[in-house]
């Protein structure tokens, strides 16, 4: 498939709304890569009906690439990536993170490019005391090599404020299919919405949401920043959030797209948000400044025995004092959030 025909293709799929787990990394106690549970969990977020998924991102720890485990990462996801959708006859959505000074990202996007994904999630974190123009430049080199998914990450782990002109900017680039609006932050959400809005792309430009404390308003919402103006909208979410509770959380984008066609059952979904918020800030740890987000996901899927441990690289890296009760509470207090059955009807098989 020609290189257009097959953006065009993901574009699509991206505007249709899918759910893209941002992928953990799966460890052995002693810190070593654990395969057979990193093919297991990518096989437990295809079979939950997401649509994507996104690996090297910041739920699979940026420290993958000092550790040289950035490509066997990627090769083991595209490998069940390519199995599920010929079994299946559905095309999934692949990205990659893609991080780091240009020849960095440039180096990481042409591996991901060689192993079949579609787009680069691209990070500027790296770039902190860049100007806007050198971002740019710095995004269109990425371009060159492969598809871009824009990140907008807050600042709180690691991301960088950028303002709606440089969204604007962004959205010139014509191999961009997607931002992640990760802001934690209304006031910058609308940044991109506007940007978006203004840049007259609504129709081949989706945004996802990646703000993991407002899922559901984020999806709901229509943003028309003028009068008469084309409205754009959250087509899905690319979310830590969703690497657990996965099959949950394709039901709730299905309720989402129901409500928007039908005009009923906003203010349940919108209670629902509110508990799923709750929920988020004990898994990542709102309350000491998402310290313990990674640990938090991992503390989930290990309890559903998708993981052994909640090891992470760094050995310091861990719950929060405090995290693991507030994990508990919500867990008792929330359990429709949760797909423990399903995960404990499938988990042998996609062990095996």
């Amino acid at each position: 498939m020609a290189a257009s025909d097959r953006l065009s293709r993901v574009r699509a799929l991206l505007l249709e709304g899918q759910v893209i787990p941002a992928h953990p990394l799966a460890l052995t106690a002693d810190r070593r890569l654990d395969e057979r549970r990193q093919v297991a969990l990518t096989r437990y977020y295809c079979d939950a009906g997401a649509g994507g998924v996104a690996v090297g991102v910041h739920t699979t720890q940026f420290a993958i690439r000092s550790e040289g485990l950035l490509e066997p990462v990627l090769r083991l996801a595209a490998g069940v990536v390519r199995e599920r959708e010929a079994a299946s006859g559905q095309r999934l959505v692949r990205v990659a993170g893609v991080v780091g000074p240009t020849a960095q990202a440039v180096a990481e996007a042409s591996l991901a490019r060689d192993l079949g994904y579609d787009l680069g999630l691209l990070s500027l974190g790296a770039l902190r005391e860049a100007t806007a123009d050198e971002l740019l430049a710095h995004c269109r080199r990425v371009a060159e090599v492969l598809p871009l998914f824009g990140f907008y990450l807050q600042p709180a782990v690691g991301g960088r404020l950028l303002d709606e002109s440089f969204w604007r900017r962004f959205l010139e680039i014509g191999s961009v299919a997607a931002i992640k609006v990760a802001p934690f932050n209304r006031y910058h959400t609308l940044d991109v919405a506007r940007a978006l809005a203004a840049s007259g792309r609504g129709g081949e430009v989706a945004l996802y949401t990646g703000n993991d404390d407002s899922i559901v308003p984020d999806l709901l919402a229509r943003f028309e920043p003028r009068p008469g103006s084309v409205p754009v909208r959250f087509a899905g979410g690319l979310l830590g959030q969703w690497a657990v509770w996965t099959r949950r959380a394709v039901e709730l984008l299905q309720e989402v797209k129901e409500c928007r066609r039908t005009g009923q059952g906003a203010f349940d979904l919108l209670a629902l948000g509110q508990q799923l918020t709750d929920a988020n800030a004990a898994l990542f740890d709102a309350r000491h400044s998402f310290a313990g987000c990674i640990a938090g996901i991992h503390e989930v899927l290990r309890r559903q025995g998708l993981l052994v441990g909640r090891w992470c690289l760094d050995p310091n890296e861990d719950l929060s004092p405090g995290q693991g009760e507030e994990i508990e509470r919500v867990l008792r207090a929330y359990p429709h959030l949760a797909d423990d059955t399903y995960v404990a009807e499938n988990l042998e098989r996609w062990l095996s």
